[in-house]
């Protein structure tokens, strides 16, 4: 399966894993044979929107007959690299670094965390789920020897610049950053930002609009007030 000679939008791909995780439980209740409303009934995503959003890598399933759950879960997982393993570094191991090298989720998808960094001696030298802390000057040795495709960055917003741009040096090709700060890196370099803020506010904003908190009128000053 290549990939799409058409511009794919990320939130098209993002879909794309949501209907591999949907797969996958479904396989897991031993359907073989699913149809796109099956798929997306409880992704908020319309069959039409799910068509579509296969259509951008060809034909995968037979009109009126449905979807073959292994084939596209096969197919899936080819589209969005996942198909081999995909080597991951942790770089930054406080607290949220710590949790996601204890995660056990990642390895459902391929993903394996090979090693984690970080610049405090103290935890230089531990081991969290398997995973022995490094120092941050051996990044560049163990990506080149171990073929590290993407890394997750945890560092505080102050370091999270220059670590970037040494992975970018070592050869990573895909950034997740949880750092609250914007990353300049090469167009080759694919980058990921999940502020956690960010989100909480957007959160709270429409949480309040769609509770109607005794908040409506306010809402509507405050948008004249910028009109």
């Amino acid at each position: 399966m290549a990939l799409s000679k058409k511009k794919v939008s990320n939130e098209t791909i993002r879909r794309l894993a949501l209907y591999l995780r949907s797969l996958h439980k479904l396989q897991e209740i031993n359907l073989d044979i699913v149809s796109s409303g099956q798929i997306s009934a409880n992704l908020n995503v319309s069959p039409d929107q799910f068509r579509k959003d296969l259509s951008y890598f060809g034909s995968l399933g037979k009109r009126g007959v449905g979807y073959r759950v292994d084939n596209l879960i096969k197919h899936l997982e080819k589209i969005l690299g996942i198909d081999k393993e995909c080597r991951v570094i942790i770089v930054g191991v406080g607290k949220l670094g710590s949790a996601l090298l204890a995660y056990p989720g990642f390895s459902n998808f391929n993903f394996r965390i090979v090693s984690a960094f970080d610049n405090d001696r103290k935890k230089v030298g531990k081991i969290i789920n398997g995973i022995k802390i490094e120092e941050m000057e051996n990044i560049s040795r163990v990506v080149q020897k171990l073929e590290v495709h993407l890394a997750v960055l945890t560092v505080p917003s102050e370091s999270a610049q220059m670590v970037a741009t040494k992975l970018a040096k070592c050869g990573i090709k895909g950034i997740l950053n949880f750092a609250p700060i914007s990353l300049n890196l090469s167009n080759s370099i694919r980058i990921l930002n999940v502020d956690v803020a960010t989100e909480l506010m957007t959160l709270r904003y429409l949480s309040r609009k769609a509770c109607n908190l005794n908040t409506g009128s306010t809402l509507d000053r405050v948008t004249e007030n910028f009109e």
